[in-house]
């Protein structure tokens, strides 16, 4: 996510309902999950990727609402780029 944003400090915008389990992330992380970002306080994870995939990201913030329509969210297009390069594989 860092490459995605170009840093690895972000300011993103929340409308919170859910948030991740903490209780699972021995587990998760196990599993191959990355926590990859954490609130300020270092409580709640933000963001997490899965390494093993060409591109798993999940966020709790809402990129769609700094997106517009020529200027896509960083996430939105690295999707995209990243669907791009999938389909030349199959």
């Amino acid at each position: 996510i860092a490459g995605i944003y170009g840093d690895t400090r972000i300011s993103e915008r929340h409308r919170h309902r859910y948030e991740v389990n903490t209780r699972y992330r021995e587990r998760l992380e196990k599993a191959g999950m990355l926590f990859a970002g954490m609130s300020p306080d270092g409580l709640l994870p933000e963001t997490i990727e899965y390494p093993d995939h060409p591109w798993f990201i999940g966020v709790q913030y809402h990129p769609e609402l700094k997106s517009r329509p020529f200027e896509p969210h960083p996430l939105f297009a690295s999707f995209i780029a990243a669907a791009v390069e999938q389909s030349r594989l199959v």
